[in-house]
């Protein structure tokens, strides 16, 4: 991953996150430490059974 696209995300991120706070709106994002493990953990267990090649087509099985 290229830490330039990921500083830029994270710039994209606070100055997004600074419009809505400047907005007074709501972040579409869990505004409390729990929930933004929650987030955190499931790219981790994706990037988990990714790195392990796990994987059910559930296209395939429901036959699409």
């Amino acid at each position: 991953m290229s830490t330039q696209i990921t500083v830029l995300a994270l710039v994209t991120g606070l100055l997004t996150g600074a419009l809505f706070r400047l907005l007074n709106v709501p972040i579409p994002a869990p505004p409390e430490l729990p929930g933004i493990m929650g987030i955190v953990g499931i790219f981790i267990g994706y990037k988990l059974l990714d790195h392990f090649d796990v994987g059910i087509d559930l296209l395939e099985i429901i036959g699409l």
